[in-house]
């Protein structure tokens, strides 16, 4: 039967998200209906919020919640299981298919499309391919951000990067995704981890999860500071000139400094040495990137992307609760603000302002 939901549509004329009352429809054969404990309000939802749209749309990626109905193909979790609704399909090899996109019929006979799923509601229905069982006794609260922040940052210093004990690292934003990579570098046994960030206090809670230099780029150049920190005693690269920079350098941000910061920041090469460093675009662009072609070429630099830090939620998520339950990635503190749902404007205003710390929440 019907369930009905409470869900933030963000209308296609300019104006503020409104609150819709649905009815979600039985699931069709690959699909899930799931009662919401909790979402994540990431900061990329703001790109879609402010692109061009020909509809309404609904929006959110991470949430945790509880099975309420499932399809008829669906076999790898049952009504009652609680579990983790992600963006990224969840099987560790190829998924079978594509997943398809959830669309909402609101009361006024419109539809509110979504990019995959939508989790700003308190339920939601998801292509099954989207959801992942949680263990019994997991918090379904700041666990939610697993499904976007922790797989985005942290993987892409596990799964993107690979980066191994020893190897220094540079982390250019310090919110949510930024906090997840420099606890996943810590982890690992990075060094120097060094977070880069415009605001102190978020440079001061970069330190709290396992950054061991900090870089305020409002007061100086971030590239000059990191080459500072990171010199190779003797080193000359090709050029003669001094070698220094980090093995892996991320972009967590998505802006455009910051996405050309890091190709510099990354090390330049001993002369002789077949050590290459690597620059990581993790947040998304907002505009083309242009990147000095020489750099790139005389000291064979990585420029690589991550979508999602190259995860496989179904392998990840048991990781990422493993870290949490043992005290090394702590969830508790990188969520800073909780909202309910009715809250989601002034959620996304904070958002917008910088006002957010960590990530915030919805919790319904």
């Amino acid at each position: 039967m019907p369930t009905p939901a409470r869900v933030a549509v963000v209308p296609e004329e300019t104006g503020p998200i409104r609150i819709e009352e649905v009815s979600l429809p039985d699931p069709a054969p690959e699909q899930v209906v799931v009662k919401l404990f909790s979402s994540g309000v990431c900061h990329s939802q703001l790109h879609e919020m402010h692109g061009p749209r020909t509809g309404d749309i609904v929006l959110g990626h991470e949430a945790t919640g509880e099975v309420v109905a499932i399809g008829s193909a669906v076999d790898h979790v049952a009504s009652g299981d609680r579990v983790l609704v992600t963006w990224i399909p969840r099987t560790i090899g190829p998924p079978p298919r594509v997943p398809g996109a959830a669309v909402l019929t609101q009361a006024n006979g419109r539809m509110a499309a979504s990019q995959g799923i939508f989790t700003w509601a308190d339920h939601t229905i998801a292509d099954e391919l989207y959801v992942v069982k949680l263990p019994d006794g997991a918090r379904t609260d700041v666990t939610c951000i697993i499904g976007c922040a922790v797989m985005t940052g942290s993987g892409a210093v596990l799964n993107t990067a690979g980066v191994r004990a020893g190897q220094s690292v540079a982390i250019f934003g310090a919110g949510g995704v930024g906090l997840c990579a420099i606890a996943a570098a810590k982890v690992v046994g990075a060094n120097p981890i060094i977070a880069v960030d415009l605001d102190e206090a978020k440079l001061a809670t970069a330190r709290r999860h396992g950054a061991t230099e900090t870089v305020n780029a409002s007061q100086v150049d971030a590239v000059e500071r990191i080459r500072e920190l990171t010199p190779v005693k003797g080193g000359v690269d090709m050029m003669g000139q001094p070698v220094a920079g980090v093995d892996f350098a991320f972009d967590c941000i998505g802006a455009a400094e910051t996405a050309r910061q890091i190709l510099p920041a990354a090390r330049n090469k001993v002369l002789g040495s077949d050590e290459r460093s690597t620059a990581v675009m993790v947040g998304i662009p907002r505009e083309a990137l242009t990147v000095e072609a020489l750099d790139l070429l005389a000291h064979e630099k990585h420029l690589t992307g991550s979508i999602g830090g190259t995860s496989k939620p179904e392998r990840d998520v048991p990781l990422y609760l493993e870290w949490y339950a043992r005290g090394d990635l702590d969830l508790d503190s990188m969520v800073t603000r909780r909202y309910s749902l009715d809250e989601i404007n002034d959620a996304v205003i904070a958002l917008e302002k910088g006002e957010i710390e960590g990530r915030a929440i919805l919790e319904f």
